[in-house]
């Protein structure tokens, strides 16, 4: 099976380092996913679930998680996810996210509002 190795860092640690046979993430272009022989890309991380189906001796699986603005570039069968907040969602604390989604819905904070949002959909594996 064809692989390619991704890197996933936020701006204050590695969080997810690994091989994997299709990531699927949102860009300012709308979701993409990429694979083995993926084409050359750059682009702009927008806030949303990051899907990583992993291959190799982490064994074939799925690691989600919250991302929130960064870059995504691809070359050479490697995969940087460059983000600026990144949470696996086994980090992801559900009832604070929920509390902070109502929180931010009462104060009609749209930002606020849709980080917690992203952080539900990731624990829930949702894309």
């Amino acid at each position: 099976m064809a692989e390619l190795h991704v890197e996933l860092v936020a701006a204050d640690r590695q969080v997810w380092s690994g091989e994997a046979s299709l990531v699927v993430a949102r860009t300012s272009s709308g979701d993409i996913g990429v694979m083995p022989g993926h084409q050359p890309l750059l682009g702009v991380l927008e806030s949303g679930p990051v899907t990583i189906r992993t291959t190799g001796e982490s064994g074939d699986g799925t690691v989600v998680a919250a991302v929130h603005g960064g870059f995504i570039s691809f070359a050479d069968n490697k995969l940087s996810l460059l983000a600026e907040i990144a949470e696996l969602s086994d980090e992801i604390d559900v009832q604070r996210a929920e509390r902070a989604l109502e929180r931010a819905k009462s104060e009609a904070d749209a930002a606020a509002e849709r980080r917690a949002d992203v952080r539900l959909r990731a624990v829930a594996g949702v894309h």
